[in-house]
């Protein structure tokens, strides 16, 4: 018998449902919102289209969308600050992960002390935070409903992962309507990112069965509706299933936690600044090679959700199939092989695997791997 925890924002989900966003505000006790969005979002006007129900609600607002695709540590320092002299009281993002990651450094500094490093690591925050109502704009991160925020420091050139408790929003607001202005690369790269969230999810040590439910749900519904997604901005029935399969991934990632993808991913990501999910569906299947020892079962789980059919065939046969199938879906996407693709110096690779140890990923990894293991990965994936 054991006992496990899930935890979860408020949910509302379905098209249109951005106009939700001022009652939403309003019931979490706002009166003047720290509205964080990316200039994307800004740009496809999902902030022009939000401001009309924070109006009707009597809500003032500060809008802040200085910050990187990456978002820094004195980005959101900066932001924080900004937060404190315009006296908000709540914090709405409308965007991306990075937008979600950077609104929820804003609010850990808006009430904790010090610098954002000081929050490396798991349950390091000790004041409450400002209520937190998210509306995610890509199929991907999961972070709309997950623990975890993820900055650049910019002088290690990492990404840190800050994982809290704390870091759930109160409400999350997923319109999948908002996903038909993104392009088909971002489609791509955050559509491969939620896989790797569920799959590492469903293979973590910390799984139960309350994260599995989901994350094999979620890879199902993306090895049957990312192509889709990709192929056309407005397939609709591909647009709500990817926003689906995304909030499922997200929910098992911040209950289960990740693997060595993401411990290894994080590094990549702070050297050469560029987004997660692109790294992340370089190295998966490399990783699954390295991990496939520790739990060859859940590797003929995640075969058949991806719509292998595994009947006569063995564990084995069925795991080497599984990371054929997400190879092939990479390859359709126009996903890179390979990490020098993406730039990756290779004198880098020592320095990277000692920093992927030190990640808070790592730690629910299902295969115990040192140094020179990760190096091996990481000139295997070049």
């Amino acid at each position: 018998m054991y006992i496990s925890k899930f935890v979860a924002p408020e949910i509302i989900f379905g098209k249109g449902s951005l106009d939700q966003v001022g009652e939403c505000c309003k019931r979490v006790g706002a009166s003047r919102v720290f509205l964080v969005a990316d200039r994307g979002v800004m740009e496809a006007e999902w902030v022009e289209r939000a401001l009309p129900f924070l109006q009707d609600e009597g809500l003032h607002y500060q809008i802040w969308s200085d910050f990187s695709p990456n978002p820094k540590d004195f980005e959101v320092e900066e932001g924080a600050l900004l937060y404190l002299k315009t006296k908000c009281d709540v914090v709405l993002a409308i965007g991306g992960g990075s937008t979600i990651d950077a609104a929820k450094a804003v609010a850990i500094l808006s009430t904790n002390k010090g610098k954002i490093q000081d929050y490396e690591g798991i349950d390091l925050i000790n004041s409450p935070l400002p209520p937190l109502v998210v509306v995610p704009s890509t199929a991907g991160s999961g972070s709309e409903v997950s623990q975890f925020s993820i900055i650049v420091d910019s002088k290690r050139k990492i990404k840190m992962t800050i994982i809290s408790k704390s870091l759930i929003p109160d409400i999350a607001i997923s319109d999948p309507l908002i996903l038909s202005t993104i392009n088909s690369r971002i489609t791509s790269s955050t559509g491969m990112e939620a896989l790797s969230h569920a799959i590492e999810a469903f293979l973590s040590l910390a799984a139960t069965d309350l994260t599995d439910v989901h994350a094999l749900h979620a890879i199902k519904l993306i090895s049957a509706n990312l192509r889709a997604s990709v192929a056309s901005q407005v397939n609709e029935r591909a647009k709500v299933a990817m926003a689906i399969a995304s909030l499922q991934a997200g929910l098992a990632f911040s209950n289960a936690v990740l693997g060595l993808v993401h411990a290894m991913s994080h590094q990549v990501g702070g050297l050469l600044d560029l987004p997660i999910g692109t790294i992340s569906a370089v190295l998966l299947p490399y990783v699954l090679r390295f991990n496939l020892i520790s739990s060859m079962d859940k590797y003929v789980d995640i075969a058949r959700a991806l719509g292998a059919n595994v009947d006569h065939i063995t564990p084995r046969e069925a795991a080497n199939k599984a990371i054929t199938m997400i190879q092939e879906l990479a390859s359709d996407l126009k996903i890179p092989s390979g990490l020098s693709e993406l730039g990756l110096p290779e004198e880098s690779i020592p320095e990277l695997s000692k920093n992927a140890i030190k990640d808070a990923c790592f730690i629910t990894n299902p295969r115990e791997a040192n140094a020179e293991d990760i190096m091996e990965i990481f000139f295997t994936a070049l």
